[in-house]
């Protein structure tokens, strides 16, 4: 049975998307929560100015009875929810063109390391803010067994993952510069930060200067969001060009030769297949091809 396609009326045309525009303005407002929550979560650290590597009892006992940095590793248990969000949003920046495979292998590794780091959270941090509620003999008969969960042992190894979180953000920073879809001062800060938050415990200056460029990479792309503004360059319609609807449409390839050399009427031919897909209702739009 044929689906029948509604007429696209100036009127339905013009009326904005509310879905789309919650989406939009929820994915803004991740992007700054994010690095937000680590920015918080390092500040907190006690001996914040030093830089040396932590054993696990160090761990063990810098967390015993800190409210505050109990508080700040719950946030970041919950902030793993928001980095999902974050590495979804920039593979769709990377759909087509030369990052487009940065951005599909980037972002499954950064799922997949985030949900990793929520399992180290768990385990590690959330497990100490419990053992608060114990008494020093209880705690101190129950280190051994503490050890063997801050040194990894079993199972908990799987935690490591969490390192392709850090890893995948980084691909797609690559993605994004090598396609144009941001500048490159702005994903080498997302690239920058990305690796140096991976930093080992007790060099938490380090992650808070990378948290700190994460915010600068990402607080761009959520103006922009919030805005409803379209994310297409002059060097992003160029890459996204191979494979777009002007060129399936073009009689030859002269036609589509000449769009690209007039690279402002490209950029707003990308531009407004953007607009369509993502403001117009899909019963409206129907099939595009």
């Amino acid at each position: 049975m044929a689906t029948k396609t509604l007429p696209a009326t100036p009127q339905t045309l013009k009326r904005p998307d509310p879905i789309e525009r919650a989406r939009r303005l929820g994915t803004a407002a991740a992007l700054i929560a994010m690095p937000a929550i680590f920015v918080f979560a390092f500040a907190t650290h006690p001996d914040l100015g030093s830089i040396r590597l932590l054993e696990p009892a160090d761990l063990i006992l810098r967390a015993r009875g800190d409210a505050v940095l109990q508080f700040a590793h719950a946030l970041v248990t919950l902030n793993t929810a928001l980095l999902v969000v974050v590495a979804l949003h920039l593979q769709s920046l990377l759909r087509t063109g030369r990052g487009a495979w940065a951005g599909l292998v980037g972002g499954a590794m950064a799922v997949l390391g985030a949900c990793l780091l929520a399992a180290d959270k768990g385990a590690l941090c959330l497990t100490m803010s419990a053992l608060d509620a114990v008494d020093e003999a209880t705690f101190n008969a129950m280190l051994p067994g503490l050890m063997a969960i801050f040194d990894k042992q079993g199972w908990v190894v799987l935690v490591w993952g969490m390192v392709l979180l850090p890893l995948g953000v980084a691909v797609q920073a690559i993605g994004l510069a090598r396609s144009g879809a941001w500048p490159k001062w702005q994903a080498g800060a997302l690239f920058v930060g990305s690796l140096l938050i991976a930093a080992p415990d007790g060099m938490e200056t380090i992650n808070l200067t990378a948290a700190l460029a994460l915010f600068v990479a990402l607080a761009p792309e959520a103006v922009r969001l919030a805005r409803g503004s379209s994310p297409v360059t002059g060097a992003a319609a160029t890459s996204r060009c191979r494979d777009c609807h002007y060129r399936r449409a073009s009689a030859g390839a002269g036609s589509h030769g000449a769009l690209r050399r007039n690279d402002a009427a490209h950029i707003d031919h990308h531009r407004q297949d953007d607009r369509g897909r993502e403001g117009v209702p899909q019963a409206v739009r129907g099939d595009r091809g």
